[in-house]
């Protein structure tokens, strides 16, 4: 079952890389004024980071902004398509190298494609600063019990690497509405981590999880993007080659990593996502 998902995973890469590959020799007038020097660590530092659960979006959009790269219109095109590939070699390279059992980890990834694609319509229905205070909140009590369980003030957590009955059930529904509210600009990641914690995984469980979730779901968005010329092609590819070189690294850092450092870095992830989401709830008040 790995290995068809291993292959769809594949099959995507290759047919964004085509689109992609052919899109930017069809347009060489069209290179945007960007720094391939900068937009190039942009896309390391972020995509490294992104590998250890951080999120890739929102430093990206700050430091493109910050450097000035592109413009404000196409940002969130180019960041699509530059993370694209980052994230595709995310999701092959940890299906592989962590073990997680096949059908929740399938079930998990078509609940997220099917949020995203189903669920897209419900999300814009609903206000984007309540959906972020409510996920703000939500990581806010993950992140106490986390900590109580790492300081063994209670038991929580655990090694599993799959779930059955009702815990599946739950996962699956979470996770449909986890893709869904990606469509609302929320972040899949730390989300994703505080789930699997909840119901008793092992944090390791969370990365091939959150990356093939997101594998499935950004390919055909960047496409869109890529079809309309609504992103900075120069700055896209500048940050994809080094992504996924910093994919590579992280990735096996992430690997060796003992399951405990690994508890206090997923608790860190979700502590500083809850801050940021629960500021940008506040801040629209």
């Amino acid at each position: 079952m790995l290995i068809i998902v291993w292959f769809s995973l594949a099959a995507l890469a290759v047919w964004f890389c085509i689109v992609f590959v052919k899109d930017f020799l069809a347009h060489p007038e069209n290179l945007e004024k960007s720094s391939w020097l900068k937009t190039s660590i942009i896309g390391f530092v972020v995509n490294f980071f992104d590998v250890l659960g951080i999120g890739a979006f929102a430093p990206q959009t700050a430091l493109l902004k910050f450097t000035k790269q592109t413009e404000d219109r196409v940002i969130p095109g180019t960041m699509n398509v530059a993370n694209t590939l980052p994230v595709l070699v995310q999701a092959l390279i940890f299906i592989q190298i962590i073990e997680v059992d096949p059908l929740t980890l399938i079930l998990m990834l078509a609940s997220a494609a099917a949020g995203a694609i189903i669920g897209a319509g419900i999300v814009a229905k609903l206000s984007e600063r309540k959906i972020r205070l409510t996920m703000g909140f939500a990581l806010l009590v993950t992140a106490a019990f986390m900590l109580a369980r790492s300081m063994d003030w209670i038991q929580g957590g655990g090694e599993a690497i799959g779930l059955t009955d009702y815990k599946l059930m739950i996962a699956v529904v979470v996770n449909f509405f986890l893709g869904a509210i990606m469509t609302a600009g929320v972040g899949l990641y730390a989300l994703c981590m505080a789930l699997v914690f909840a119901l008793g995984m092992s944090p390791k469980v969370a990365f091939p999880i959150m990356m093939g979730s997101c594998a499935f779901l950004m390919p055909p968005a960047s496409v869109k993007f890529i079809r309309k010329g609504a992103y900075n092609r120069k700055a896209a590819v500048a940050m994809a080659i080094p992504g996924v070189i910093a994919v590579l690294i992280a990735a096996f850092i992430v690997k060796s990593l003992p399951l405990d450092t690994l508890r206090w870095i997923v608790l860190a992830v979700i502590l500083f996502t809850s801050a940021t989401m629960l500021y940008s709830g506040f801040k629209k008040q």
